[in-house]
C-alpha cells in the first residue's frame, strides 16, 4: 500500500488534458525550433546546446527524429566546439563547458556526427577538469557540482573512454556527497535533491557501483516525493509537483528497480494534464507555459511509463533505448 503524507500541492484543473496526443507535441518542437527570432529563443542562448539535446531526444522517442535538419545542427555543434579546451559551449562565442558537452555528444551520437573528430580533445578537455579528491569542475572556473561528475562519466563512457579518469575515486567521490536520508545533493553535506539523486545514481551505475548506496532507504525517499491530489513529483519535501521530476525521480527509481513503489496511473495523469493540446508541449503544471525542457522530460517519463506509441528511453542516459544499444553500452540496475 502507497503512504500518501498531506503536504503542498496543486489541484488538477477540471479541463486538463486526459489523453496523450503526440503528434501536437512534435509540431511544437518543430516551431519552437523554426522561429529563431522570438524572445524565448533568444533568451536562452545561454542553453541552447542542451535545448537541442531535449528537442532531439524527444523527437526521438515521439518516433519521428528526422523532422528537424540534421545538417543544420551538426553545424551548430561544430561552432560550439573549442578547439583550444576541447569542450563544447552551450552556443557561439561562450565558454566550454561539462553540460555542454554531454549534450553535444549525445546530438553527435543520435545524429550520427563526426564524433571521432572531436573525441580527443573531449577526453583532454574532462581530464583537465577532475580534481584530485575525484570531483568534476564544470568549466575552467572551478565550480564542482555532482552533475558534473555525471556529464564527465557519461561522456567518456559514451565514448568508450571511460578508463581515462581514475573511476574508483570519481565513484568514491559521489558517495561522499551522500546523506543520512540516502540522497544526494550537490556535494558533500548538501541537502538532498532529486536532480542530483538521478545524476548520482546514473553515475554509480555507469562505474558499477550501484550495491554501495542503500536502495531501499533512497527508494523511500524518491517515492515519498509524489503528492496526494495531483499524484505528481517533486523535488525536495514541501515544494509544488513538476514535471521535470517524473523524470529524475522515476528514471532513478527504475535504474534501483523500485519503480512500483509508487502510484503510476495517477503520475500519468498529472504528466498528461500538462499538456498544452493548442500549441503542443509541456509544463511544469496544468495550465503553466510550455517549453522544451520539460516537454522532453514528459514525453520521456511518459515512455518510462509504458506509453504504447511512445519510443524506449534510456534510464541512465536519457537517449533513446536503440540508440544506447547501437553504442554497446548497458546500464547496471541493482
Amino acid at each position: 500500500e502507497i503512504f500518501f503524507m498531506e503536504r503542498l500541492d496543486v489541484d488538477i484543473p477540471s479541463d486538463a488534458p486526459t489523453t496523450f496526443d503526440a503528434g501536437v507535441h512534435v509540431k511544437y518542437i518543430k516551431k519552437w525550433n523554426e522561429n529563431k527570432s522570438e524572445l524565448e529563443y533568444v533568451a536562452t542562448e545561454y542553453l541552447r546546446m542542451s535545448g537541442l539535446y531535449w528537442c532531439v531526444t524527444a523527437l526521438y522517442v515521439l518516433g519521428r527524429p528526422d523532422e528537424l535538419d540534421k545538417g543544420d545542427i551538426l553545424n551548430f555543434v561544430d561552432e560550439c566546439f573549442d578547439k583550444e579546451s576541447g569542450g563544447f559551449s552551450a552556443s557561439q562565442e561562450n565558454d566550454a563547458h561539462l553540460l555542454s558537452t554531454l549534450s553535444a555528444i549525445q546530438l553527435l551520437i543520435m545524429l550520427d556526427g563526426p564524433i571521432e573528430k572531436y573525441a580527443e580533445g573531449v577526453r583532454q578537455f574532462i581530464k583537465g577538469l577532475e580534481q584530485d579528491n575525484g570531483s568534476f569542475a564544470g568549466d575552467k572556473w572551478g565550480e564542482i557540482d555532482t552533475r558534473f561528475s555525471f556529464c564527465a562519466l557519461a561522456s567518456l563512457s559514451l565514448l568508450n573512454h571511460l578508463d581515462d579518469i581514475d573511476v574508483a575515486r570519481s565513484a568514491n567521490y559521489i558517495l561522499s556527497c551522500l546523506n543520512f536520508d540516502g540522497g544526494f545533493g550537490v556535494g558533500p553535506n548538501s541537502e538532498t535533491h532529486a536532480g542530483q539523486i538521478y545524476c548520482c545514481v546514473s553515475a554509480l551505475s555507469i562505474t558499477g557501483d550501484l550495491y554501495r548506496i542503500n536502495r531501499k532507504k533512497l527508494g523511500y525517499w524518491l517515492s515519498q516525493r509524489q503528492l496526494k491530489r495531483s499524484g505528481g513529483l517533486n523535488g525536495r519535501p514541501e515544494k509544488l509537483p513538476d514535471v521535470c521530476y517524473s523524470w529524475w525521480i522515476l528514471s532513478s527509481l527504475i535504474t534501483l528497480g523500485c519503480e512500483r513503489w509508487i502510484d503510476e496511473s495517477k503520475l500519468r495523469k498529472f504528466i498528461v494534464a500538462c499538456q498544452d493540446l493548442q500549441t503542443g508541449g509541456f509544463a511544469d503544471r496544468p495550465g503553466d507555459m510550455v517549453d522544451p525542457f520539460h516537454t522532453l522530460f514528459g514525453v520521456a517519463a511518459l515512455s518510462m511509463l509504458g506509453e504504447s506509441s511512445l519510443e524506449t528511453i534510456n534510464s541512465v542516459y536519457c537517449m533513446p533505448q536503440s540508440i544506447i544499444d547501437k553504442t554497446l553500452i548497458t546500464k547496471q540496475c541493482i
